[in-house]
């Protein structure tokens, strides 16, 4: 298989997250100027959560929450069971299924709770006031074996086009790929691999069936006969749509799901590195045909900072680089920042993280992500198991953050922050007044230079697991019209 350049459908991630309906403006009359977009909530909005772990030792939680937001569409619901079951609307040929998890109005966290080794994959639909911001935590405790410890992924919806940088077929590693097809229709599917001299052959990978309504769990390292570390999974969708995402287990060092990496691009940052991170390694790969230099900076609680020994990263096109970075933020919490040595090249990164030493040493990935635009929501949230680190890459920036209400009780409470240019800050979140089960953080930027988040929670020991907080894609730009546009029958 050729190596793919940039995706086609890259561009198609938001629409597959979140839908909205609006209708095209003609043309500005001549000498008129065109009115500016309105930004408008969704009416719909569809995530699938992969299957979890399937240790008989697992215990997994589901959380869901919507932010209230003005101006979303009033009534409405939303709904969270077995991937293949049928959906409201009586999907046929569908066998009924009991909802996993029946989300709250806006504003009220949800919980539902699934143990055992053969719980499902997940597919949920919100629309109305439900449907703006709806967020969705999947979070795992495995008390023993491969992959013990605290994994958690935020659910999100199905796309065409997936980067996972830090995948292994090495020994000691046992990591699948869920692909989940929430749609009618069959989806066709290819997993490229990309190693440190280039894309590995893998041709069990091609041309991969997704029956509508089903999970698959591909394991690695069926697909190839090479064992490394460090690999770069691509997932690409030629007709259809899936949700992906990467669950990587190890035998000594625990592990955690990889979501997905942002879109390949020349400036990249990998937001909210503990701040007791006993080893860090970055794992960068260009899909394009021209090789990247990359300056490695960490953006601390003090400021932009070159890691001594670290100062850049040569990334050869086709090819996947990993550095070890060890200990890098020496106690202080920080996040990593790429930026070009020279040209712009787009890339693709991650971060591999580990917490404690020998048999206790626990890990979670740390995908590069987009910055939290409007507002990003991290939902399952605990009084006194949950860091929220807030990075600003350029400009200093002012940040509120709001503490929903309790599943089981309590008051929203609300603060604001400033985050200083260059720097990375593990803020003192609100919590809940009166806090009674778990509760939602929403993130909104109010001024200032972009802000990128993520959210770590942690578990007995060392075990923890981190997600970052893109945008949440509640709110759509919709052309504005000058005109009647409505359609008069004669």
């Amino acid at each position: 298989m050729n190596r793919t350049t940039l995706s086609l459908f890259a561009g198609t991630a938001a629409l597959a997250a979140v839908t909205a309906f609006a209708a095209a403006a003609p043309p500005p009359a001549s000498g008129a100027a065109p009115r500016a977009a309105a930004r408008l909530p969704v009416e719909r909005t569809s995530l699938v959560c992969p299957a979890p772990s399937g240790s008989d030792l697992a215990e997994t939680t589901y959380t869901s929450f919507t932010p209230v937001t003005k101006g979303a569409a009033s009534g409405g619901g939303a709904r969270l069971q077995a991937a293949g079951a049928q959906d409201a609307g009586g999907g046929k040929g569908r066998k009924a299924g009991k909802p996993v998890l029946t989300p709250k109005a806006p504003g009220s966290p949800a919980t539902g709770d699934t143990s055992g080794g053969d719980a499902p994959a997940l597919v949920g639909t919100a629309d109305g006031s439900l449907a703006p911001g709806w967020t969705v935590q999947e979070t795992t405790e495995v008390s023993a074996g491969t992959g013990r410890g605290l994994l958690g992924v935020a659910c999100a919806g199905a796309d065409t086009d997936f980067w996972f940088p830090g995948a292994s077929t090495a020994a000691g590693r046992t990591d699948y790929v869920h692909l989940t097809n929430p749609d009618d229709s069959a989806a066709v599917v290819d997993i490229e691999l990309y190693g440190k001299d280039g894309e590995i052959k893998a041709p069990l990978g091609e041309n991969l069936t997704v029956d509508p309504g089903t999970s698959e769990a591909i394991l690695l390292p069926t697909l190839t006969e090479e064992r490394q570390a460090g690999l770069t999974v691509h997932v690409s969708v030629r007709g259809g749509r899936v949700g992906a995402a990467v669950q990587a287990l190890d035998d000594k060092a625990g592990g955690d799901w990889l979501a997905p990496a942002a879109e390949p691009a020349g400036s990249l940052v990998l937001p909210g590195i503990p701040k007791d991170a006993t080893d860090v390694r970055l794992i960068a790969f260009t899909p394009g045909d021209d090789d990247a230099d990359l300056k490695i900076r960490l953006a601390s609680p003090d400021g932009l900072i070159t890691p001594a020994g670290n100062e850049t990263v040569h990334v050869k096109a086709g090819m996947t680089a990993s550095v070890g970075l060890g200990d890098v933020t020496r106690g202080e919490p920080g996040s990593l920042v790429l930026t070009p040595a020279d040209q712009a090249v787009p890339v693709v990164a991650g971060l591999q993280v580990e917490r404690g030493k020998g048999d206790k040493r626990e890990t979670a990935f740390i995908p590069a992500t987009a910055a939290v635009g409007t507002r990003a929501t991290a939902a399952g949230n605990g009084a006194k198991d949950t860091t929220l680190a807030l990075t600003a890459p350029g400009g200093t920036a002012t940040v509120k953050v709001t503490a929903s209400a309790g599943s089981e009780g309590g008051t929203p409470a609300t603060k604001t922050y400033t985050i200083k240019s260059g720097t990375t800050q593990d803020v003192d979140a609100p919590v809940p007044t009166g806090l009674k089960g778990t509760y939602a953080l929403t993130v909104e930027p109010v001024s200032g230079g972009p802000v990128h988040a993520s959210r770590t929670l942690t578990g007995a020991g060392t075990a923890f697991t981190v997600q970052t907080l893109p945008t949440d894609h509640g709110l759509v730009s919709v052309p504005q019209t000058e005109e009647d546009l409505s359609i008069v029958q004669k």
